[in-house]
């Protein structure tokens, strides 16, 4: 039996990347996942397939992550087919970078509704749901730049340092009620964020892990896993660095 036997999971963008190595994950562990994507139909029924190849209910819905509206739709129709939702992993997020005095009003706003706005949205309608329960796991995926900051980053670390107090403010208010919220910082990860870099950028960031190599979805996934089964039953309001020991 593993780790998730009879959870229910919600993943926002979990089509690629770390949110789909979680979704992976979490089935193999028994979870049944709902999963939510924006663009790509094609995609969310290859992920839905393969979840279900390994033995578990999968169903994916296109919804956005910054519509307030659409999130409670989303928490309605997931409760309504699976019955209930023990873990929610929010992982939407997009990068508008540049310098602060070239970053554009469309730029800060773009990344603040993407990656914090929007989990305001999904908590707002999910952790009522966990709080009848009395029980479930929320996961923000934050970033070690929202623990640090980052040059040419400052809407995107701001989203993510966000992430980061909402999470220790969820974990007060919904305690009492068995909710947990945590956060998972992950560093310089193989995605398709990172691929767009020149190999002599990523080099350099590979020099300041003390692994010497850059991290994978599944090493992200791995943590994730963690926080959403009972090993962490007794884990919330923390934030927890995936970056194979970054530097500065």
């Amino acid at each position: 039996m593993g780790l998730l036997a009879g959870k229910v999971a919600l993943i926002t963008g979990a089509t690629r990347g770390i949110g789909r190595a979680i979704a992976l994950k979490y089935a193999s562990e028994g979870a049944d996942v709902a999963f939510t994507y924006l663009s790509s139909a094609s995609a969310a029924e290859e992920l839905t397939r393969e979840l279900e190849a390994l033995g578990v209910k999968a169903v994916g819905y296109r919804s956005d992550a910054g519509s307030y509206e659409e999130a409670h739709t989303l928490a309605t129709e997931v409760q309504k087919t699976f019955g209930r939702i023990d873990i929610l992993v929010h992982n939407a997020g997009i990068t508008r970078d540049t310098l602060l005095m070239r970053m554009s009003e469309e730029m800060w706003d773009a990344v603040i509704n993407t990656n914090l706005k929007s989990a305001f949205n999904i908590t707002h309608a999910v952790a009522p749901i966990m709080a009848r329960q009395r029980g479930g796991s929320i996961v923000y995926m934050s970033s070690v730049v929202g623990i640090g900051g980052n040059a040419g980053q400052a809407n995107y670390a701001a989203s993510k340092a966000g992430l980061i107090a909402l999470s220790k403010s969820v974990a007060k208010e919904f305690g009492a009620r068995g909710v947990r919220a945590n956060c998972i910082a992950p560093g310089f990860i193989q995605t398709d964020m990172t691929a767009i870099l020149s190999e002599e950028i990523r080099a350099s960031f590979v020099e300041n892990i003390s692994l010497r190599r850059a991290g994978t979805p599944e090493d992200v996934a791995g943590v994730a896993l963690f926080l959403g089964s009972s090993l962490s039953a007794y884990v919330t309001g923390q934030t927890i660095p995936c970056c194979g020991g970054m530097k500065g």
